[in-house]
């Protein structure tokens, strides 16, 4: 990657933490390689379960011209968010499914780069590319439904691990 397109990638995700300098700091010469970013301000994080969330992103990649947005996996807690466009009134339902918005943290490596448990499966352009709400939800709903179909037991939850609910 062109270093331009890695520094514009750097400064759009650091841009989310309150001290955007010391963030990149961090990235580039700190001890732990991590950074704190806020979600809710630029974008939400969709969490799901590691399994469920490696079908979606394979699948995600396979859909021709359709610009993915930025997807962290966490190896540790084995789960995968998604960045969303922040949507304070969407509630996501699902079993391990959680909506990381106002008021929440996430903590990331730079991007391209992996810091232990942490990687990004697809890091973020600096364009401001985000997912589509309604493409990750009828790609969680159709994982949900084969995982559940090849393990032979039910869908994690109703609706699989994506359904959304606007109040």
């Amino acid at each position: 990657m062109a270093l331009t397109e890695w520094t514009k990638s750097m400064e759009w995700l650091a841009a989310a933490s309150e001290d955007p300098g010391a963030c990149k700091q961090e990235w580039q010469n700190g001890s732990t390689g991590v950074a704190l970013l806020a979600a809710g301000r630029f974008w939400d994080v969709l969490i799901v379960p590691e399994e469920l969330g490696l079908r979606v992103a394979d699948l995600l990649e396979e859909l021709p011209l359709l610009d993915r947005g930025p997807c962290l996996l966490d190896a540790r807690r084995r789960n995968v968010g998604f960045l969303l466009p922040p949507e304070p009134q969407t509630v996501w339902i699902g079993t391990g499914v959680r909506l990381l918005g106002a008021g929440t943290w996430i903590t990331a490596p730079a991007p391209h780069c992996r810091w232990g448990a942490l990687r990004w499966l697809v890091p973020p352009d600096g364009t401001g590319t985000l997912n589509m709400p309604e493409v990750l939800e009828m790609a969680l709903q159709r994982c949900a439904g084969e995982l559940s179909r090849t393990q032979g037991h039910p869908a994690p939850a109703a609706c699989a691990a994506g359904g959304r609910v606007r109040p």
